[in-house]
């Protein structure tokens, strides 16, 4: 007899027929999950429509927004009825002809005013030309600086015997905390 008794009788790798049935059974729960996901999504939707389908019968319900006995409340004083003017009554002569639905648009024409003795526009001054650069450079060997526009030369600072310490970063919210002592 061993004294080894171990919960699991197999040493190694588990029989093949236990492999085959998980991932047998690991397809049919995915598909199961899958169906589910449908159901509960479907579920979702209905429930949304039947909160919609509610809130349209509530509108239109009783004491709804669209109530069809619904009646403005009543004022103080009933306003007068407008006074009838006695009118002759209109000819009979025949149909009366109605306008016409569509609108015709005229375009009109616009006349330019001509300016008044204006002095010609002096012409531009000629541009310089341009100076035909040389196929064999590079196309950054083009650039000439303007020397106007250099900045002035500073001199490098003192070295120090010392070793340099790295400046001080404020980190994103603000200065980083200090180590622990």
């Amino acid at each position: 007899m061993s004294s080894n008794k171990s919960p699991n009788p197999y040493n190694g790798a588990p029989p093949k027929y236990l492999n085959d049935f998980s991932k047998a059974l690991a397809s049919e729960v995915r598909i199961l999950l899958g169906e589910v996901g449908k159901l509960r999504d479907e579920r979702r939707q209905l429930q949304f429509e039947i909160a919609e389908l509610m809130a349209v019968k509530s509108k239109h319900g009783a004491g709804g927004e669209y109530s069809p006995n619904w009646t403005p409340p009543p004022s103080q004083e009933p306003p007068a009825p407008p006074p009838m003017a006695t009118t002759p009554p209109p000819i009979d002569d025949g149909p009366v002809q109605a306008r016409p639905a569509w609108k015709v648009v005229h375009k009109s024409t616009r006349r330019e005013r001509v300016p008044k003795s204006l002095p010609a526009p002096a012409p531009p001054p000629p541009m310089p030309a341009i100076e035909a650069s040389k196929p064999a450079m590079p196309a950054w060997a083009q650039w000439r600086p303007n020397p106007a526009m250099m900045p002035p030369s500073v001199a490098p600072p003192p070295v120090s015997p010392r070793p340099m310490t790295p400046t001080a970063r404020p980190g994103l919210f603000g200065p980083p905390t200090p180590p622990p002592k």
